[in-house]
């Protein structure tokens, strides 16, 4: 039976990065951790008598130390409102509502098979990787349902079962981030920027439709670019399989058909409506000027998402009896957003951080100061933003978590990026494309095990090192790809959203 070649040695760079990353603190505790060290901070650099001159109201700002009077009465005062007005709490609950009814009726698992299962032989790539990418609407649940089906695709065809795998997890893992539809992922992060760039404008707003553009041409281009790496990369290396395979899975039934279907036509009539009231005269969701960008209507974009889900969820669930009664539906909804438990625990955690370190005005600070050392080396171009990707991507390798991530680096990126004149979405852009391709190697991955063991059903000998070699030209050709189109579109204008350029 051909093996992939094994990468055991405990001494490699991987490994060390596993060691060391395992023993950093719980997300929730570096965000407490971080909380701790900017009252500290503050205190210092208040002492000093510090002062910055904020950029867009010309006002002298002093540095407020958070051990003072002043800065002890805003904990006690601001504790509860620095979580319940922590914009990205809201916009992920809401849309975890919809996409988790859609996920709990099964309309997610039966809409991923029958991408899969129906692709003709010479596609199935070209599918694995598309399902993949788009499986990110089912959130973590994707990691799970596409990497070990995609293998037992390629197993019945006759093509070794571990590139399907290979394919399978970089689609759902690299490509998290890109979806054709507006996602949770795009509802959380563009909450997290919107938080951040009110540090310089208290006016700006990052929506979740900001890189739409971008990330629905990421889909086509990444389902390219992954099945290239999977037929003339990972296949080669891997040979022939002769080993047995459990090619055995439940295929879509006819009752899942009628109910995709019906959810299809249901989507599909949501949308023309919501098209109507859109383009008819007089609108109430278009701006005084008849035009969208800006407009009510993007500004509400959550909602309507959040009406479109449930919408195809419902006719979905009532079409295969998972819904027989209204109950039901939140009912479903509940157990979605239990899920989302250790999300809000770790959001209060992370907005008591981000509140400190604005209110403290040691954010709009280390902003100008980076801004104009940055401006006094002549490093203002897109270089500074690929090194900014880069780091991001580099970081991910011990935070795996993408919204503790970016809840970390925006309140001192997007300001100092704002006063560099670029868009906030434009760097919430390159902090995405470095954290999506680097979800597949990192070992602080809670899915690279469960990958694993999908791998071991193939290979007995299989270990970290085997999935990680497997992975790395995903990851490494991802970032690269990403790199060049976020380098075409700042450099042609193409907008990465509505209305949305490199410059604000």
């Amino acid at each position: 039976m051909a093996t992939p070649t094994e990468q055991q040695d405990k001494k490699g760079f991987l490994n060390f990065i596993e060691k060391w990353g395992n023993r950093l603190p719980d997300p929730f505790f570096i965000f407490v951790y971080l909380a701790v060290f900017v009252v500290l901070l503050s205190w210092l650099v208040s002492s000093l008598g510090t002062t910055v001159v904020h950029p867009g109201t010309g006002e002298e700002l002093a540095i407020q130390s958070i051990v003072s009077g002043e800065g002890i009465r805003y904990i006690l005062a601001e504790t509860i409102n620095n979580f319940t007005g922590f914009a990205p709490l809201g916009l992920v609950l809401v849309m975890m509502l919809g996409i988790g009814l859609a996920e709990r009726v099964g309309l997610m698992e039966t809409a991923i098979k029958k991408s899969i299962l129906n692709a003709p032989k010479s596609l199935i790539t070209y599918a694995v990787i598309f399902t993949g990418i788009m499986g990110n609407l089912a959130s973590d649940a994707a990691f799970i349902l596409v990497p070990p089906l995609a293998a037992m695709v390629f197993a019945s065809v006759g093509r070794h079962p571990l590139a399907g795998l290979a394919a399978g997890f970089a689609g759902t893992g690299a490509g998290f981030t890109a979806n054709i539809l507006i996602t949770g992922t795009d509802a959380l992060l563009s909450g997290i920027s919107t938080e951040a760039a009110r540090t310089i404008d208290d006016t700006m707003v990052v929506t979740p439709v900001d890189n739409w553009y971008f990330m629905s041409a990421s889909v086509i281009v990444m389902a390219i670019v992954g099945a290239i790496i999977t037929e003339k990369l990972v296949e080669p290396r891997l040979g022939k399989y002769t080993g047995k395979a459990d090619n055995s899975f439940e295929p879509v039934t006819k009752q899942e058909n009628k109910g995709l279907l019906n959810a299809v036509i249901a989507g599909a009539v949501y949308i023309g409506l919501i098209a109507l009231l859109l383009f008819f005269p007089g609108s109430p969701v278009r701006n005084e000027d008849g035009g969208i960008i800006p407009s009510p209507f993007l500004s509400g974009i959550v909602p309507i998402i959040l009406f479109f889900f449930i919408t195809v969820a419902v006719a979905y669930g009532i079409t295969v009896k998972k819904i027989t009664e209204s109950k039901d539906i939140p009912a479903y909804m509940g157990d979605a957003i239990k899920d989302m438990s250790g999300y809000i625990v770790l959001i209060f955690a992370a907005a008591q951080f981000i509140s400190y370190f604005n209110w403290s005005n040691l954010g709009i600070w280390l902003a100008v100061n980076s801004a104009e050392f940055l401006t006094s080396i002549n490093m203002t171009g897109l270089p500074v933003m690929v090194g900014f990707s880069v780091l991001a991507a580099l970081l991910n390798l011990l935070i795996f978590s993408g919204s503790a991530q970016w809840a970390l680096m925006a309140p001192i990126f997007i300001p100092m990026f704002m006063l560099l004149d670029y868009h906030p979405a434009f760097v919430q852009l390159a902090f995405r494309i470095a954290d999506s391709s680097t979800n597949i190697i990192t070992p602080l991955n809670p899915y690279i095990l469960i990958v694993l063991a999908f791998m071991r059903e193939y290979d007995k000998k299989a270990g970290l090192g085997t999935l990680i070699s497997l992975m790395l030209p995903y990851s490494l050709i991802f970032f690269g790809v990403w790199l060049v189109m976020m380098i075409i579109f700042a450099l042609t204008g193409l907008p990465i959203g509505p209305g949305i350029s490199l410059r604000m």
